[in-house]
This record gives structure tokens, C-alpha cells and sequence, in this order.
């Protein structure tokens, strides 16, 4: 069983930054794969970047590449999704999510992942 805890969003103008973490209990977090997703009010929960349990593989959804970078530090149970040059159709509930895999490889599916965390708020005003 694994649980996560979404923090850092937050309010911020466009062009802004934000960091996002999401800390898992458990003491197999370094065999997770992980992932971050995003819901926009009225909009399908769509991926947004996801890393393997090593932290070597990593991928990102067309939409934020080159803004976004995903990590993680598997001594301290967290991954991070640093969020730059962000623009207001960033908007949007962030989850992370898990997902326990032997490869070490990454996921951009939704049914890969078992669990998820609450969300947390971004808003990025224009």
C-alpha cells in the first residue's frame, strides 16, 4: 500500500515557476514507477510526465517539454515536477500517481498506475 500527498501549488502569473512534490509512505517507494497528471475543470485527466523507479527514464507530454521536469529522490520518498514558464492553459488540478513495476521504465497511462494522491491546485493567471 502505498499513499501520496500532493503540495505546492498555488497561484502564479504566467511565465511564472512552481515545484510540485509528492511524498509516498511506504518503505518500496524506490520500486515505483512514477507519474504526474492534470484534470482541467470539464476536461479528461490527462498525463503530464512520468519517471522510472531508478529516476533514469523519463517522458513528457508534448505540451509541456522543455518547461517541465520531472524527478525524484528516492532516499527522501518524494518526486517533483519543477513547472516553468508556465502559461494559464497549465491550469489545473496536478496528481501524482504509482505504480510498481520490476522494469525500470516509465508509464504515461493511467492504468498503469494504482495509486494516486489527492491533487493539488495550480493556477496560473494571465
Amino acid at each position: 500500500q502505498v499513499q501520496l500527498v500532493e503540495s505546492g501549488g498555488g497561484l502564479v502569473q504566467a511565465g511564472g515557476s512552481l515545484r510540485l512534490s509528492c511524498a509516498a509512505s511506504g518503505r518500496t517507494f524506490s520500486s515505483y514507477a512514477m507519474g504526474w497528471f492534470r484534470q482541467a475543470p470539464g476536461k479528461e485527466r490527462e498525463f503530464v510526465a512520468a519517471i522510472s523507479w531508478s529516476g533514469g527514464n523519463t517522458y513528457y507530454a508534448d505540451s509541456v517539454k522543455g518547461r517541465f521536469t520531472i524527478s525524484r529522490d528516492n532516499a527522501k520518498n518524494t518526486v517533483y515536477l519543477q513547472m516553468n514558464s508556465l502559461k494559464p492553459e497549465d491550469t489545473a488540478v496536478y496528481y501524482c500517481a504509482a505504480g510498481y513495476y520490476s522494469s525500470n521504465y516509465y508509464y504515461t497511462e493511467r492504468f498503469f498506475y494504482d495509486y494516486w494522491g489527492q491533487g493539488t491546485q495550480v493556477t496560473v493567471s494571465s
